[in-house]
């Protein structure tokens, strides 16, 4: 299998909530908020894409200054696709686009948390999060 990463590919909100789908992602993303995910993907200002041909297999999604701090929003991989290495390479990918000392900050999905303690992150205990109500 030869994958493709791409930091300049555009991506569909259909695309990605496809790829959102199929990666488990989707159960805590707004997947039927076609208008979110278009807002999601319009602003976020670093995306790593993962291709199969032209299959979107894996994104990396990131809100970053580029210099201190990025905050990597999402990390999907096709389940069917899991397992080889693509989110470790989209983590590599995301990281070689910022500057030597730029931190990377996410919040792990429940089923990912212990996927990032081997790749060297290192859990954080005074993280918190603020939703807004919803009316």
């Amino acid at each position: 299998m030869n994958i493709n990463y791409s930091s300049t590919a555009k991506i569909s909100a259909d695309q990605a909530i496809d790829l959102y789908i199929r990666s488990t992602l989707g159960e805590r993303r707004p997947i039927h908020n076609h208008q979110a995910f278009e807002n999601m993907y319009q602003h976020a200002n670093l995306i790593i894409s993962a291709w199969d041909g032209d299959k979107l297999v894996g994104i990396s999604r990131s809100l970053t200054d580029f210099s201190y701090v990025a905050y990597l929003s999402d990390l999907a991989v096709d389940v069917q696709y899991q397992k080889q290495g693509i989110g470790k390479q989209l983590i590599e990918k995301t990281k070689s686009d910022l500057e030597p000392e730029c931190m990377l900050v996410l919040l792990a999905a429940p089923k990912a948390r212990e996927y990032y303690g081997p790749l060297g992150f290192e859990q954080h205990p005074s993280a918190w999060t603020l939703k807004k109500s919803v009316k």
